[in-house]
């Protein structure tokens, strides 16, 4: 198997590059290097920016707005946003409910929803964990309850990422109290602005406010916000978490992070001489690039079948998910590791120093909320079951 790009495809890898250079201001992109959060303003105008290139749904089919590039053209685009590094399109709009309007909406829904998607006029959230239904999502037990033209909602959603953010929620609900549970959901999309909708935040372990708890007290919801068929929503929420697996190695945010620690490490010092002459240090950091190539490599040996397949999802993809987040915690253990006390708070305030000014206060918050990856977008532990089954036929 040749893993070597073409001359059109590095073609197409510097197209991009050019556009970042000449499309992401310099403020946002020294944000994002030093681990800063960007506003909803500057996240929506970056995305609007992406589509009008033409870019912000790539990977949706060309009627709907899409490139029409190819497996490798994709992975060549996400890898070169998040090594620049600049947001990827809002996942919860284009990766999630977009493909699933497009694959079972109607085409009113199609119509209305998929172009205020690929513009983030709407801002969409995911409303599937609550609070006993997480790993065993099929447990959930937000009801809807049809009532003539509506759907009266109660219930609770938890984890809900950005949903201070949302205009949209899109929830699976038990319209069917008595049927299996997988059998009697349905997939069904809610104002953010309806009556009866509370939304309350969860400090997670960095200090940050990234996710929340959603109530739901007899939401009014138009039937006609029904996705597919009633009771069908456990079908089109397998299909969307295949979506949301998809490029979860984040190869390129490992690359980007390992560039950051070579250029902080060659400005710090220990005993005398560069942390990144210390042969310990270089020792953990060249292992950690070790297995970043190796990720990678497996990458494109999957994006390579994707492009000769069925369309069906790659059971290797479980060995990216696996390794990525644990390349991705290595990495940001490795920035701890070098920063040390300019990590952390004393008196109040951080630490600073000529080489350590205000951006390592984003190493330790960045450090504890990349615990979380390994457990997002279906656990490693679940994926090594997969490994175990579908790839060993164990």
């Amino acid at each position: 198997m040749d893993l070597a790009f073409t001359v059109e495809e590095q073609a197409f890898r510097e197209e991009v590059r050019q556009f970042l250079r000449d499309n992401v201001p310099s403020e946002m992109r020294r944000k994002l290097i030093e681990g800063w959060t960007l506003s909803k303003d500057e996240m929506i105008a970056w995305w609007r920016t992406l589509n009008k290139r033409g870019w912000g749904v790539s990977h949706w089919p060309e009627e709907y707005g899409g490139t029409g590039w190819t497996s490798v053209q994709h992975y060549i685009f996400k890898e070169e946003l998040q090594m620049y590094p600049v947001p990827a399109p809002l996942a919860f709009g284009v990766s999630m409910v977009g493909p699933v309007i497009y694959t079972f909406g109607n085409e009113v829904q199609k119509k209305y929803y998929l172009p205020r998607i690929a513009n983030v006029d709407d801002w969409w959230c995911q409303g599937f964990s609550e609070p006993d239904s997480g790993s065993d999502l099929a447990s959930l037990k937000m009801r809807a309850e049809r009532k003539g033209d509506k759907y009266i909602v109660n219930g609770q959603k938890t984890w809900t990422t950005l949903a201070q953010y949302a205009d949209m929620i899109f929830c699976l609900c038990r319209t069917d109290p008595v049927a299996r549970k997988q059998a009697g959901i349905s997939f069904i999309l809610v104002d953010m602005k309806s009556k009866g909708i509370t939304v309350r935040p969860i400090q997670t372990i960095d200090g940050g406010y990234e996710v929340n708890e959603v109530f739901f007290d007899d939401v009014e919801v138009p039937v006609e916000n029904l996705v597919g068929e009633e009771n069908k929503g456990w079908d089109y929420a397998k299909f969307l978490l295949g979506n949301e697996r998809t490029g979860i190695a984040r190869v390129g945010v490992s690359k980007e992070r390992i560039r950051r620690i070579r250029e902080v490490a060659s400005k710090f010092e220990s005993c005398g001489r560069s942390v990144l002459k210390d042969p310990v240090f270089s020792q953990k950091l060249a292992a950690c690039e070790i297995e970043l190539k190796a990720l990678e490599l497996t990458q494109l040996r999957v994006v390579a079948d994707e492009g000769n397949g069925d369309g069906k999802p790659n059971p290797a993809s479980s060995v990216l998910k696996i390794k990525g987040s644990e390349i991705q915690q290595a990495t940001t253990e490795l920035l701890m590791e070098l920063i040390g006390p300019f990590a952390a708070p004393f008196n109040g305030q951080f630490l600073s120093s000529n080489e350590a000014t205000d951006w390592t206060a984003q190493i330790a918050p960045s450090y504890f909320n990349n615990r979380k990856v390994s457990i997002y977008g279906g656990s490693n532990e679940i994926q090594r079951n997969i490994i175990s089954k579908v790839v060993l036929g164990l």
